[in-house]
């Protein structure tokens, strides 16, 4: 947890002093000792070492000297210049802690609702998502500054010498593949790294992040919606139940309100309405608001319109649904005006969408 203990010991404990001018930040220490009620206010216990069968060992020394770390916070492009010692700075422990509950709570909420869990290729020739951006896999290039690249006759890259002999990428996506298995086995997921090529540096652009791609036979739009709700509302309360220090954590050091914003999200329904009708509402709120992109039917929507409806009009999570056919992919189930398709985003206040998803188009 982030909390610490204070230890206090007596010079007399065995091993103390083999801590002088070695126990620093990042020392490696045991101590045998009794828990005791603390005078100081801050704390409600700390650990006392006085008696002859109390013990410190020190496992790792530190010179205080050539340690990176200090105690206090360091800012996180620090921490990444030092990748081999930051898990010991407590906001990238509570964040591993926390990303690992979650990951604990996704496989928990899908097995107990008979979902198969399968695992998708990670190296593909198939582009899921259809955009193109995606990171190649070759062995080509091992030899390429030698003997230069192999070509056909009409001056193309030839994939045949390759190590699969076709081009291959890192997969963008594994829907291709479990909905395979949900027409064999009826509902299954997977859990597992992505990677995109786009050359956009925000933090709503990542190289690599792990994806939960869900697949629910016989399921209609609003079966969809109700997975997704449950689903996030299942994971908050696991990491509420699971990892509250860490929260408090976050509260006071990253985002204050954050737990606040969490109770609400589990406190009552999302609210749900169709594109058409979040149109409508942002139109009316467009001069207030000052939007940078013009509201209009058929657009797609951004962040900031995302985030108002979510933070200002509902001012929680909110589930839009039936978008233009056209801002959305090819495979998603057309509905009967024949202008939007039973897509459906969920949007979270302070983040914008979270979760997309839709019916798969099946008539042929």
């Amino acid at each position: 947890c982030p909390a610490g203990l204070q230890v206090v010991l007596d010079p007399a404990v065995p091993g103390y002093d083999s801590l002088k001018g070695k126990c620093g930040t990042g020392a490696s220490v045991r101590c045998i000792g009794k828990l005791v009620k603390s005078p100081a206010a801050k704390q409600p216990v700390e650990l006392l070492l006085k008696d002859p069968d109390d013990e410190v060992t020190l496992f790792g020394a530190v010179d205080s000297a050539d340690y990176p770390m200090a105690k206090g916070k360091h800012s996180m492009e620090f921490l990444r210049s030092i990748g081999h010692l930051r898990p010991r700075a407590i906001i990238i422990a509570s964040v591993a802690r926390v990303r690992a509950a979650l990951a604990q709570a996704t496989h928990e909420f899908f097995r107990s609702r008979g979902f198969v869990y399968v695992h998708t290729p990670l190296i593909t020739a198939a582009d899921c998502e259809g955009a193109g951006e995606m990171f190649q896999v070759t062995t080509l290039m091992a030899e390429a500054e030698k003997k230069g690249l192999p070509m056909t006759p009409d001056k193309k890259i030839d994939y045949s010498q390759d190590f699969f002999g076709k081009p291959s990428f890192l997969t963008v996506s594994g829907q291709l593949s479990v909905e395979n298995y949900c027409c064999a086995l009826s509902n299954v997921y997977t859990f597992g790294p992505t990677f995109r090529a786009e050359n956009s540096h925000t933090s709503r652009h990542l190289a690599e992040f792990w994806m939960i791609e869900p697949e629910l036979a016989f399921a209609d739009i609003k079966d969809d919606m109700d997975c997704a709700e449950d689903y996030l509302k299942y994971c908050v309360r696991y990491a509420m139940e699971h990892n509250r220090s860490d929260l408090e954590f976050f509260e006071k050091q990253v985002e204050k309100g954050l737990i606040a914003r969490l109770e609400n999200l589990l406190a009552e329904p999302f609210q749900r309405l169709t594109y058409t009708e979040a149109i409508d509402i942002l139109k009316k709120e467009e001069k207030k608001a000052k939007f940078t992109q013009a509201v209009e039917w058929g657009m797609d929507l951004g962040s900031e319109h995302e985030r108002y409806l979510a933070e200002k009009i509902y001012k929680k999570p909110t589930v839009l649904y039936n978008y233009p056919k056209d801002i959305k992919a090819f495979y998603m189930r057309l509905n009967d005006d024949n202008k939007t398709v039973a897509a459906m985003d969920v949007l979270a206040p302070g983040i914008g969408e979270v979760i997309g998803g839709s019916p798969r188009e099946g008539r042929l």
